[in-house]
């Protein structure tokens, strides 16, 4: 399977302010300085190899949309925040509009920041097209309707050219779809939220996000290293320092990085990648995160050692 990240940051999208590029172009400017940087390929190795990723790189700004791709004609999305504008135009790019496809999508829930994309996702506006939208609320359907209807977008829904559909999962059951066999877990948020674990060819990714985990509930604890248990790739809300997550922000629904480790570690999942990064959180912070992150797990690493990411827009993870 291969993961590709179109959205990775929760509550709302953000983008990089001119104060935050003036700052990586005098970072990147004084670790530049004294060097024979002569030609383009130069400054280009220079960058890619020797600059931090905080400064050479973004980690971006879209709200929530990932992609599992497992090799199939069928497209499969979590999420459709607006990362999921991206992922529609790149498809739009790839195959043009005159090539139908199928695209599931599986709802963690129906907050503004993951649904917010889909009224500019293009595929949605092609005839021929089927989209199907999976989740485990009851009132999936009217969401997106109400989404589209005046005065808050032009285009009412029923006018969207696209076969759209609807289809209610069952939370704790194993349902098999266009290949691709999927789990959901209720997740303890705002209104409910769930978790996906996918499985395809022997291969396992959970996708975990607006989860909320509390350190004194030893069952809940447990259902979810259950849900984990084993995972080549878990997908992580890690929005809060735990701080945070278990004081002021208590009840927010979100979690934290070092929860994240300890259930990984507990799972004896293979990697963990960070995801809904904080929208006040620039890249220098997040990256620091990161750093303090690994920094955890090697210090409390048994016999299993979990490799530890932050997802950043337009990243890739194959497993």
């Amino acid at each position: 399977m291969r993961i590709r990240f179109w959205g990775t940051r929760g509550s709302l999208p953000v983008s990089i302010t001119a104060g935050g590029i003036k700052r990586k172009i005098v970072e990147a400017l004084l670790a530049a300085a004294g060097r024979n940087l002569r030609t383009g390929s130069e400054i280009e190795a220079f960058v890619e190899r020797e600059l931090p990723f905080a400064v050479s790189h973004t980690y971006g700004g879209n709200s929530s949309c990932v992609q599992i791709d497992i090799g199939a004609e069928d497209y499969f999305l979590c999420d459709l925040g607006t990362g999921a504008r991206l992922f529609g135009h790149h498809v739009m790019a790839q195959k043009g509009p005159a090539a139908p496809g199928t695209f599931h999508v599986f709802m963690s829930h129906t907050h503004w920041d993951h649904i917010m994309g889909f009224p500019f996702f293009a595929p949605a506006y092609i005839a021929g097209n089927r989209i199907v939208i999976h989740g485990c609320h009851a009132d999936l359907e009217q969401v997106f309707r109400r989404q589209h209807a005046a005065p808050c977008f032009p285009v009412e829904f029923d006018r969207l050219p696209a076969k759209i559909e609807f289809v209610r999962l069952e939370a704790g059951k194993r349902h098999r779809i266009a290949g691709l066999e999927v789990t959901p877990k209720l997740q303890l948020h705002s209104g409910d939220s769930y978790g996906y674990r996918f499985e395809h060819g022997g291969k396992v990714v959970v996708y975990s996000t607006d989860s909320e985990h509390k350190p004194d509930d030893a069952r809940l604890t447990q259902g979810f290293v259950d849900f984990f248990r084993d995972a080549d790739l878990v997908i992580f809300d890690a929005m809060y320092s735990l701080a945070d997550a278990v004081s002021v922000r208590e009840d927010w629904g979100h979690s934290s990085n070092i929860v994240g480790v300890e259930l990984c570690q507990l799972a004896r999942v293979k990697h963990l990648c960070m995801f809904h990064h904080e929208p006040v959180n620039d890249d220098a912070k997040i990256a620091s995160v990161l750093q303090e992150t690994v920094r955890l797990e090697e210090i409390t690493r048994g016999d299993h050692t979990v490799r530890i990411s932050s997802a950043y827009d337009g990243m890739e993870i194959v497993v």
